[in-house]
């Protein structure tokens, strides 16, 4: 007890920073190692010594935000060690991002992330808008058959969207390579490769440190956290599944839209689109609800306002093709295509980037995992 009060009295003459803060209470974490059967998190620490910023980085990515290790631990707030890892690993990670974020300065769209993803939205919204009026001089038209390009043709979509998509797949790959080079991760194997994918696709450490789920409004275990987030990345693939299809429709087979309800795009977005309003609905409900001392209340404007344009591009989506045989096909598309193009645009600076940063840290601690068993010194 004594060692662990002098470590506190040390730290405190430290500037207070979300990394300082989270070095201090790791190392209270790996005197204590109550936790040490928990996720993947504290097996993880416990082959450190030393906590600096690039460890403290990984560490953080690492941790899947469960609450399990507030409600064990004997040091939590209003313990005079004030031990929270959920929320000061909440806060290292939106420190991650804004540090690696590419380019640099666009780090701060994370600082007032909601508002930038509605101001993205609204202005998407409205050049959609404009650009239907300019090119078709209504909104509203006779029925077109379904047919999307009637509206915008094919290429005008297929040039906007892709110029788009690719800056904000650059901005996230070079983000990615900076943090993963900054972690240091060491060789990767086929094994720790295989590994990693699973525990990313099974949302393994969202289950929590025993298997039960995740705390959401107080110490009770659920796991409607894992399923939610399971509709969502689920369906958010079947949806990418689907136009990656209709592009193979498109450009390799000479099959161009609008296809039939029972065709593979089409089926493969129908489904993926419900996917999407189950998940995030879900998710929106369990954040509203959860206890505020489980993650870093300035970035619930982030991850609201993600969940919500995630919803959003679903529910369009649906209406658009239930209503894509009337006049009101055009207003429904142009206001999709918003919600789309608004997602594009903000994926890097977004809470979108969150699954690629743990994603390499799930592969680091893989890796890590079959190394030599030693402790580790500084940056590793």
């Amino acid at each position: 007890m004594q060692a662990l009060n002098t470590l506190i009295q040390e730290a405190r003459t430290i500037a207070v920073t979300p990394e300082t803060e989270a070095d201090r209470m790791l190392q209270i974490c790996n005197a204590c190692r109550y936790c040490e059967g928990f996720c993947a998190v504290f097996p993880a620490m416990t082959r450190r010594i030393e906590f600096t910023p690039s460890v403290v980085n990984y560490l953080a990515n690492l941790c899947h935000n469960c609450g399990a290790c507030l409600h064990a631990c004997q040091y939590a707030p209003p313990h005079e060690f004030a031990v929270n890892i959920p929320q000061v690993m909440a806060q290292v990670r939106k420190d991650t991002y804004m540090t690696y974020a590419w380019p640099r300065a666009l780090g701060g769209l994370y600082r007032k992330n909601g508002l930038a993803l509605s101001l993205a939205t609204a202005i998407s919204i409205s050049f959609f808008l404009l650009l239907s009026a300019a090119l078709n001089g209504s909104l509203s038209s006779a029925p077109l058959n379904g047919n999307f390009y009637a509206v915008f043709s094919h290429n005008t979509l297929a040039l906007m969207f892709g110029a788009v998509f690719g800056f904000s797949l650059l901005a996230l790959t070079m983000g990615l390579i900076q943090f993963w080079r900054g972690i240091t991760p060491g060789a990767i194997s086929g094994g720790a490769l295989v590994e990693a994918t699973h525990d990313a696709l099974t949302l393994k450490y969202l289950g929590g440190g025993h298997g039960d789920g995740c705390n959401n409004e107080d110490d009770a275990f659920s796991l409607w956290r894992k399923r939610f987030h399971h509709f969502t990345f689920y369906g958010f693939m079947l949806c990418f599944a689907a136009t990656s299809v209709a592009t193979i429709y498109h450009y390799f087979l000479d099959l161009h839209a609008p296809y039939d309800l029972t065709s593979l795009p089409v089926i493969l977005g129908t489904l993926g689109g419900i996917g999407l309003l189950i998940g995030p609905a879900g998710l929106l409900y369990l954040n509203l609800r959860r206890n505020a001392a489980h993650g870093d209340a300035t970035q619930k404007p982030m991850d609201r306002a993600f969940i919500v344009l995630l919803f959003l591009i679903s529910a369009s989506g649906l209406a658009l093709l239930a209503y894509r045989d009337t006049s009101s096909m055009t207003l429904l598309l142009t206001i999709h295509l918003g919600f789309v193009m608004a997602f594009f645009l903000t994926m890097p600076y977004s809470k979108f980037a969150h699954g690629f940063y743990r994603m390499a840290a799930l592969l680091k601690n893989a890796i890590e995992k079959r190394q030599k068993n030693h402790l580790q010194f500084g940056a590793d």
